[in-house]
């Protein structure tokens, strides 16, 4: 044995992750988790520089925090889970990191592989019942790179590899598997908080295809860009806003999962292609997985498609096949800058810009005019969608604030202006997702008004009690609004949408749909002592938002339960 100070291997994974930049790690434990948790409060009492380990009582939250918290502050953070049945549960939240190309360290106990005479060996039953013979394959598919511990030193440099995979382009998740006997080795403190001995690797354009990229725009008659993630950091944001507004660009949200150009920027045409997809000559499409709806929007077959992003043609993804004439590697934030760059001096002449530019600004200012008039004619009818988000965009006006909406408010109707201040549901699916990342999210910023906004199906799916307990134990006060219309929505508007006049659309209660009898959410969040109200009347809701939002910024977490009307 070494005469070097010493750590129990399971207590040696938090100061190197710290080291690594780490800040917090979203913990569900379970019974593999003795030499965790001895190690941490052994590193700990050594005084040893570590991030805080937080309990999770459900991996789903533990994972939607991570993403939340990584879209405030762009750092990846970690998640330790149970054994199989803890990555299972974490695998939903795998599948969105993926899809969003979000970074993370996910790391699960594994159950011993013996079975006595060794310390750390198997004990309770269940140490027997949650062995498989390939336990990496519940998220194999949505991680970039997967690994299992073998012996206690290979922890600093397994965690440095996990690190920098994980935010190298394009970013994304990471798996490390940790068997108990591993754990309860021991580690050398001396080189845990070593700098990295691997660094991330970043894509960086092809100058000459942003060349290439910038004369094919400048010359354009009518250019469009797409854009579903975001135009970078906020420094790029702003340059995007400039240099649509310079060269007179129609730009798009359609299905934006994060904001990338202000909703009443005059170049902005919302969220529907039509009918510039049909006109436009040179489409750029900035980190889209599905830049339109093939079957709906008609595309000029003689345009030319520039793609860019940190994985332009999405490579996970079996069947893509959006035409994309050039291809365009790099971080968003690198490539945007680099592609206005190429364009400042390049020749105007003919392109008609300022003519271009007038008449979209009149057009957005139509469209934008024309949605507001339509939330407010609808309250006619009851309490919708498209009132709910006038009223929170009218709530929101003067505040810096995050919304997160997953089948919930509606961009657009919603005014949002701000990098930072819009993220929707990764398209991948995994529903239960705004709640927790509106967690972790106000973890990373406490001073942000943080929204997680979303239908009743979806409250349901975010494990509303584990997440309210988080809420209340962290003093993390999120508004949550559940647009509660009684069924699964989505789902039957997609039956209505391939089967127009079938059976299904025209019972009364379509099968399938319906989540009736619906529960009383608010008795769910006043468990954890959150104030909660459930509105029923249109004239209510903007006065319950004002309120949920004064209970919220004086410390504590709040519901609003409002029942809408089916879309």
């Amino acid at each position: 044995m070494s005469d070097q100070e010493q750590v129990t291997a399971g207590g040696a994974i938090f100061p190197r992750l710290k080291a690594l930049g780490i800040d917090y790690v979203f913990a569900n434990s379970g019974t593999d988790f003795p030499p965790v948790i001895e190690g941490l409060a052994e590193a700990a009492a050594k005084g040893m520089d570590l991030p805080k380990a937080l309990v999770m009582p459900h991996e789903h939250a533990a994972m939607g925090m991570a993403h939340g918290y990584y879209l405030m502050t762009g750092k990846a953070q970690a998640v330790m889970l149970h054994t199989n049945v803890g990555l299972a549960n974490g695998s939903i939240g795998a599948i969105n990191a993926a899809c969003e190309h979000i970074p993370m360290i996910l790391m699960s106990g594994k159950t011993p592989v013996t079975e006595s005479d060794v310390f750390g060996t198997r004990t309770v039953p269940i140490a027997w019942g949650q062995e498989m013979r390939d336990q990496a394959a519940l998220v194999r598919e949505s991680c970039k790179w997967e690994n299992e511990l073998r012996t206690p030193d290979q922890i600093g440099p397994m965690l440095d590899r996990a690190h920098a995979i994980a935010t190298s382009t394009p970013k994304g998740p990471v798996y490390l598997s940790l068997p108990r006997e591993v754990l309860c080795g021991s580690v050398e403190t001396a080189a845990l908080s070593a700098p990295a001995t691997q660094m991330s690797s970043a894509a960086h354009p092809d100058p000459a295809a942003i060349a290439q990229a910038a004369q094919m725009l400048a010359s354009a008659k009518a250019p469009l860009v797409i854009a579903q993630r975001g135009a970078g950091d906020a420094a790029s944001f702003a340059a995007f806003s400039d240099w649509l507004a310079d060269w007179g660009i129609a730009a798009c949200s359609w299905w934006a999962t994060h904001l990338a150009v202000a909703t009443d920027h005059p170049c902005h045409i919302g969220p529907n292609p039509s009918p510039y997809l049909a006109q436009a000559d040179v489409v750029v499409v900035l980190d889209c997985l599905a830049p339109w709806w093939p079957d709906k929007h008609s595309q000029n077959p003689d345009a030319k498609v520039i793609h860019i992003g940190p994985d332009p043609l999405f490579h996970r993804f079996p069947t893509r096949s959006f035409p994309s004439h050039l291809t365009i590697t790099g971080e968003t934030r690198d490539a945007l800058p680099a592609l206005i760059a190429a364009m400042e001096g390049l020749p105007r002449d003919g392109v008609g810009i300022a003519v271009r530019r007038s008449k979209l600004a009149a057009a957005s200012a139509t469209e934008r005019q024309t949605k507001h008039a339509a939330a407010e004619a609808t309250t006619a009818r009851g309490i919708t969608k498209a009132w709910v988000s006038r009223c929170l965009s009218d709530a929101l006006e003067d505040a810096t604030s995050s919304v997160f909406s997953e089948l919930g408010c509606i961009l657009g109707q919603l005014e949002r202006r701000e990098p930072k201040s819009w993220f929707q549901e990764p398209h991948s699916g995994g529903l239960g997702w705004s709640f927790p990342a509106a967690l972790g999210a106000k973890l990373a910023e406490p001073d942000r008004d943080c929204i997680a906004t979303l239908g009743d199906g979806s409250y349901m799916f975010a494990n509303p009690t584990a997440c309210h307990q988080i809420a209340e134990a962290l003093n993390l006060p999120v508004l949550v609004i559940v647009l509660n219309n009684g069924e699964w929505g989505a789902v039957r508007q997609s039956v209505g949408g391939l089967y127009p006049d079938g059976d299904a659309a025209k019972a009364n209660t379509m099968p399938l749909t319906s989540l009736e009898p619906v529960p009383d959410f608010t008795k769910t969040a006043e468990a954890s002592r959150a104030w909660a109200r459930t509105v029923t009347s249109p004239g209510e809701v903007r006065s319950a938002i004002d309120e949920a939002l004064s209970a919220t910024r004086g410390g504590r977490m709040a519901l609003l339960d409002i029942k809408i009307i089916p879309d």
